[in-house]
């Protein structure tokens, strides 16, 4: 009997340890190596590129279950760098309002598989105080320690999805500057405290 107790001890100890292993793990965008770019047509000459500096938030990554991962994110209105003060300015005055909205979030609600390292994920993006649902084009670059600092294990993503502005109520010079904003954001999140024996 004390046997069966013992052997029975040691499979419950492993379902847990792999259990804890499956787990999602949290991850925080990491402020330097995170992009948020967006791009728009400005009156049929050019496209004009953006920015946003200012972020914080974290995702939850689940390796073995993907569809379980969630990810949200808050986005600083007023960080927006278009490489120009003056028309930073105009962005934030005529454009963003941001005044009176000063912050941009979005928040998952779905994730879809729907490659071996793509993903479709849905969420509610809040921008000039309209909530909408968006959808995103998700790649996973990779998994792993981060070979310069061994106490951090990251985690990269490529994400590429469209959004009409007058969706969320901003109208101002259609069709002068375009009204979809294509969005490229380079997420690159940190899990601290991780030793190379945990990989």
């Amino acid at each position: 009997m004390k046997k069966l107790l013992f052997i029975g001890s040691i499979l419950a100890l492993g379902l847990a340890a792999t259990a804890a292993q499956a787990a999602p793990e949290k991850y925080t965008y990491d402020p330097l190596h995170t992009q948020i770019l967006f791009s728009v047509n400005h009156m049929g000459f050019t496209m004009s590129y953006g920015r946003f500096n200012k972020f914080d938030g974290a995702f939850l990554l689940d390796e073995q279950n993907p569809e379980s991962s969630s990810a949200d994110i808050t986005i600083d209105a007023n960080s927006i760098d278009m490489a120009d003060n003056t028309w930073d300015e105009h962005v934030k005055e005529k454009f963003l309002e941001t005044a009176k909205f000063p912050a941009i979030t979005f928040k998952s609600t779905k994730i879809k598989r729907t490659g071996e390292n793509a993903a479709l994920m849905t969420g509610d993006l809040t921008l000039h105080g309209v909530t909408k649902p968006v959808t995103l084009n998700v790649t996973l670059n990779k998994v792993g320690m981060n070979p310069m600092i061994e106490t951090r294990k990251d985690a990269g993503f490529s994400i590429k999805g469209s959004i009409k502005r007058s969706d969320f109520g901003i109208t101002n010079f259609i069709p002068l500057v375009g009204d979809d904003l294509a969005l490229d954001i380079q997420v690159d999140g940190v899990r601290q405290d991780f030793s190379k024996t945990n990989k």
